[in-house]
């Protein structure tokens, strides 16, 4: 009897340590990274074709708003990011299969949002934004925390 307990618990060391064993457990995370990266490559390939320099000339003449010209590109991947990894945090709280800790993937989320919403917004106004929504999220996280 011992031997069974002892063999059970080196096979689960040894998937532990396998890679794919944790791909098959919460694959989530890799498809989030995976979607970050295909969305960094359309928006610098959008950059690099001029398709972003247009966009934004387009929606500044039609609604008035000013745009920061520089680093358009890493703008837009950042705003991206934060997006998809809101949506990681969403299906991680609705499928109890992917769930997890989420206060980092909030934090990381709202600086990438920031950082992507910088360039149309007065950084006076948007840090502030972001320490209430990360406060809101410790609060939350310590209400609705299983005890």
């Amino acid at each position: 009897m011992p031997d069974e307990k002892f063999d059970e618990k080196e096979r689960e060391k040894r998937e532990e340590k396998n890679p794919e064993e944790k791909w098959r457990r919460d694959p989530l995370g890799s498809l989030v990274f995976a979607l970050i990266l295909i969305w960094a490559g359309i928006v610098l390939l959008l950059d690099n074709t001029g398709a972003i320099d247009a966009w934004v000339t387009k929606v500044s003449q039609s609604t008035g708003w000013t745009f920061l010209q520089d680093n358009e590109a890493w703008q837009f991947i950042a705003l991206g990011a934060g997006i998809i990894i809101v949506i990681e945090i969403i299906l991680r709280l609705v499928i109890p299969a992917y769930r997890r800790p989420i206060v980092g993937s909030i934090i990381w989320a709202v600086v990438l949002i920031g950082i992507g919403l910088g360039g149309w917004m007065n950084w006076n106004v948007l840090w502030p934004i972001i320490l209430i929504v990360l406060g809101l999220s410790i609060v939350l996280r310590g209400v609705f925390q299983k005890k």
